[in-house]
């Protein structure tokens, strides 16, 4: 979810669902320890609970990086073992460090020591020929010995080479049963699953095998979703409206556009698939995709793009 699930894109999730664990885009130690710390950590306390997910190999950074999230205020440390990119490869990180159960472990074993929080692993069923229960069972074994409790599992295997992110996340076939069978295996273990996971009725099915679901691109292109799984899920009734939801967005912009100078589109762009699947829909998301482009614009094009909605 790089370059979607940043702080503004979580502020409105927050305002949609109240109880949703939600996370940041991954953010490699580097850009942590050799770029602008402020501009990865900052988020809003309305976020919690907020997990800081990241991207790495070396355990001494890892934990570096993971002591910063933590004094920021996280409530969890990620680290991502399944992001199956040619650029995140070259570093050693995301979903190549499942060929490298034991540097996870070390990883893993230095993180916890460097905080109080919970870490956990987010990784693929396997990578490229290795797509089998055994390998993953190693993986899973060998990080659970380091002290990892907590995995989430996305429920198909990628290749490293020769698809591209995008196609790894449709063409190798889901197998939600390899998951399962490691929730089997490991009932002490807190597994959540993800890939392919489109509606409450997805998430209440998966419930009944695993501890928790996450939802990705989903909850992104749809997210009133997680109003509904508030629902399904948390038994919470109390959730506002969509249009109460977006008019709840303009005094966030307001106040982002005046203490950092946020341009209005960073925000906006996050918020287009509120209406998905209603009458109206479209023209409100075309209104919320040109408006917050033009010189001038503030927060006023969120009640533009409802009148939009409402004609």
């Amino acid at each position: 979810m790089m370059d979607w699930t940043d702080r503004h894109c979580r502020y409105f999730h927050r305002l949609i669902s109240p109880n949703a664990l939600l996370y940041t885009e991954m953010v490699t130690t580097g850009a942590l320890i050799h770029g602008d710390r402020q501009r990865f950590l900052n988020f809003s306390k309305a976020e919690h609970p907020v997990a800081l997910q990241l991207g790495g190999s070396n355990p001494e950074d890892l934990a570096l990086c993971a002591k910063m999230g933590a004094d920021h205020g996280y409530d969890e440390i990620n680290l991502n073992c399944g992001c199956p990119s040619d650029r995140v490869q070259k570093g050693r990180i995301g979903a190549i460090l499942m060929k490298e159960p034991q540097t996870v472990a070390k990883a893993v074993e230095a993180m916890i020591a460097a905080v109080d929080i919970p870490v956990t692993v987010k990784c693929r069923i396997g990578i490229d020929e290795h797509d089998s229960y055994e390998f993953l069972d190693q993986f899973i074994s060998l990080v659970k010995n380091a002290g990892c409790t907590n995995f989430i599992i996305h429920a198909r295997k990628c290749w490293l080479q020769g698809l591209s992110p995008k196609e790894n996340r449709t063409i190798p076939k889901i197998n939600y049963a390899r998951a399962g069978e490691i929730k089997a295996a490991h009932p002490e273990l807190n597994i959540s699953v993800n890939g392919d996971i489109k509606t409450v009725k997805d998430v209440q099915e998966h419930l009944k095998t695993f501890d928790s679901a996450m939802l990705g691109r989903e909850a992104y292109q749809n997210p009133y979703i997680l109003a509904e799984l508030e629902k399904a899920v948390f038994n919470n009734n109390d959730i506002a409206s969509r249009i109460d939801i977006a008019r709840a967005m303009i005094p966030y912009i307001e106040q982002q556009m005046k203490d950092y100078g946020t341009p209005v589109k960073s925000i906006t762009r996050h918020m287009t698939g509120l209406f998905q699947g209603l009458a109206g829909a479209k023209k409100y998301r075309q209104l919320l995709s040109t408006l917050p482009h033009m010189d001038g614009a503030d927060a006023n094009v969120i009640e533009v793009a409802l009148e939009g909605f409402y004609s």
